[in-house]
């Protein structure tokens, strides 16, 4: 009886053990806030922080990109409640740390009405898409993509895979009310020694005032180099950035070759993932845990490497020239009220997340004041003899200023 009941016992326990428990059953959040921080180096700073091709042509006019520093701070707030007064408005107060000033407008989008076109020419030229760090370009590649046959509607079949998430908690669309900055009122950029550490305040017209206290800071600057090597490829060379998650790099060049109106020839797009990923998130914010997954699957590079190779193929066909990005994808920092309870239903106010990342521009083969590749340049060191003045053209076949032949 006794070996009975202590084997019955045990079954019992056993079964407790293995019983799923119940979740914790909650509630809202009525508002839900998102902060964007990021730290432009290099190119991507140039222009007051607008980074692209306008921070690259501003660098034409003077000053060049080693020490270019910019900050970037995106902000969103969105709440299942509608306005006591309408509109919709808010206002993010900083510490002086931060030097926004006071607070900065959190206000709605403007909405613009206008006559679009429901007629289009078809674009001529082709893309071609590479992947992959190494020398040289893998099996498959290029995927060739006719522009003409895709503004047809003839898409090839599994161009582009969903593996990478585009991660927006809050939007316009999935929000009764909602207000962002910078906006149409405000659109100042942080300066580049600002500081988001300490005490942040949102208060707003549509839900309770939302405070949280930030212990991390912007990423520091991601700075890269690029050279050319003997067998054809380009080395992406960049410093470990501190609490960076992964790395993701991109390039886009073109041979420029389009013979008209509507055809802008090749253009060559790559990516440092080793499977064939070109979109989604890859080159914005992105949570520790996604990226640790996309990690996995090879499809972000680690925080511990430091080097990427642009296989040869890449380089010859996209010409001269060729532009880019290198994301450094950073931590986050989640913040709710009120405190979960050990028990019972948690009725959430409102959760806030702060995102942060660092990038860079890299620029392949431009030379703007003897400094080409993103932000500094490495080659044989030999003094190049002076280049007979040209005209040339940059991906899409735009034409560049004599300064980048």
């Amino acid at each position: 009886m006794r070996t009975t009941f202590r084997f019955t016992s045990v079954a019992v326990i056993a079964a407790m053990l293995s019983a799923p428990v119940a979740a914790q059953k909650s509630t809202g959040p009525k508002e839900r806030y998102e902060m964007d921080a990021a730290t432009m180096s290099g190119f991507a700073a140039m222009g007051g922080g607008k980074g692209g091709m306008g921070g690259a042509m501003s660098m034409m006019f003077g000053g060049g990109p080693d020490s270019a520093l910019a900050r970037q701070l995106l902000l969103r707030l969105g709440s299942n409640e509608l306005p006591t007064a309408p509109p919709p408005k808010g206002d993010h107060f900083f510490l002086p740390q931060a030097k926004l000033g006071t607070s900065v407008p959190l206000i709605g989008r403007e909405r613009k009405e206008g006559d679009y076109p429901t007629e289009f020419e078809r674009p001529k030229g082709r893309l071609l898409l590479y992947w992959g760090c190494g020398a040289k370009a893998g099996p498959g590649q290029p995927v060739v993509i006719d522009f003409a046959k895709v503004a047809a509607g003839q898409i090839p079949p599994n161009l582009f895979s969903s593996a990478v998430p585009v991660v927006r908690e809050v939007t316009p669309e999935n929000s009764k009310s909602y207000v962002e900055w910078p906006n149409a009122k405000s659109a100042k950029m942080p300066a580049k020694d600002s500081s988001l550490l300490g005490a942040h305040r949102v208060a707003s017209n549509v839900g309770s005032d939302i405070n949280f206290t930030l212990a991390q800071d912007y990423m520091p600057a991601l700075q890269a180099s690029t050279g050319d090597n003997a067998d054809g490829s380009v080395t992406i060379r960049w410093n470990p950035v501190q609490n960076a998650t992964g790395y993701a790099a991109w390039t886009i060049g073109g041979m420029g070759s389009g013979s008209g109106k509507n055809d802008v020839g090749d253009i060559v797009w790559w990516s440092s993932s080793a499977t064939k990923e070109f979109g989604g998130g890859l080159w914005d914010w992105l949570p520790p845990s996604v990226v640790a997954n996309l990690i996995t699957k090879k499809i972000v590079m680690p925080p511990s490497q430091t080097t990427c190779q642009i296989p040869a193929e890449v380089k010859k066909a996209s010409g001269e020239f060729m532009m880019g990005n290198l994301n450094a994808f950073g931590p986050e920092a989640n913040f709710s009220y009120p405190p979960k309870p050990a028990t019972g239903v948690w009725n959430i106010d409102w959760t806030a997340k702060v995102r942060f990342r660092s990038y860079t521009m890299l620029m392949v083969g431009a030379d703007f004041g003897g400094i080409s590749g993103g932000g500094a340049s490495s080659g044989s060191g030999e003094t190049p003899a002076p280049a007979k003045k040209k005209k040339c053209k940059g991906p899409l076949g735009i034409p560049l200023p004599d300064a980048a032949c």
